[in-house]
């Protein structure tokens, strides 16, 4: 499933209340900091569905040959929603979907992130929580 005219905004519980960039480990890249990156640096190109899966294709280190096979293949098993990325979770961003499911990212802190909680024609869904209550 992806949103349009859609803000995720931060979670409840985030630890954060402003926007830290991901940061690989042990020089392997993250979830989170291959997210950041594939949406950082191209707001509003990527939906939520190719985000996860090029996210999945560097990870995995795979070179895309069938892509729309490995593509399909990937998407056979339900994926979660950007509710459930780190980057709302523990990063402190925002993602906003325009009217086209595209993505982009905003510092939860920032004046655009404000603007668009403020705005009347986009739905607001919170990420989901590390923790139950």
């Amino acid at each position: 499933m992806s949103y349009k005219n859609t803000l995720i905004t931060i979670s409840e519980d985030s630890k954060v209340t402003s926007a830290k960039v991901p940061v690989a480990k042990n020089d392997k890249p993250t979830i989170a900091s291959l997210e950041y990156d594939l949406i950082m640096n191209n707001p509003y190109t990527y939906t939520q569905d190719d985000v996860q899966f090029k996210t999945y294709l560097i990870k995995n280190q795979i070179e895309a040959v069938n892509v729309d096979e490995l593509r399909e293949q990937f998407f056979s098993k339900p994926k979660a929603c950007f509710r459930a990325s780190p980057l709302v979770k523990n990063y402190g961003w925002g993602i906003h979907y325009d009217n086209e499911g595209k993505v982009a990212i905003y510092d939860a802190e920032s004046e655009i992130y404000q603007q668009l909680l403020d705005r009347d024609d986009l739905t607001k869904v919170k990420g989901m929580r590390s923790k139950r209550k």
